[in-house]
């Protein structure tokens, strides 16, 4: 069946209405999908960002916990220095532990300080 030029005339009229609503979308529509593309990518990167300062922290405890640990066995070796001191037989002897107390004793203040001072930066 051929068709009459009014009804051709009729179906490009309405080609031509459905292309400018085309237009019209995608005017309206605009580099949204561009932007929302840089969110998702901008919300990757926060998200490895946080990944990384988890295993910073995570890092932070277990220099803490050792820290912790090695301040323990210093005040052991502390108390079984001074049991020592109390059975020497000379003064060199006596100095050698006493300075072995003295150097755990600073062991004990740098864990501290180094504890104390980590938990202030990450408030």
């Amino acid at each position: 069946m051929e068709r009459t030029i009014a009804q051709k005339l009729d179906a490009l009229l309405k080609l031509q209405e459905i292309d400018s609503k085309l237009d019209e979308i995608n005017t309206i529509r605009g580099d949204l999908p561009e932007e929302v593309q840089d969110l998702e990518d901008e919300i990757v990167g926060y998200q490895t960002r946080i990944q990384k300062f988890k295993e910073e922290v995570k890092g932070f405890n277990e220099e803490i916990n050792s820290k912790k640990a090695r301040k323990k066995e210093a005040e052991k070796l502390i108390e079984k220095y001074k049991e020592q001191q109390m059975n020497v037989r000379n003064n060199r002897e006596y100095e050698a532990i006493l300075k072995e107390i003295e150097s755990e004793e600073l062991e004990i203040q740098l864990a501290d300080k180094k504890n104390s001072g980590g938990q202030r930066e990450n408030r």
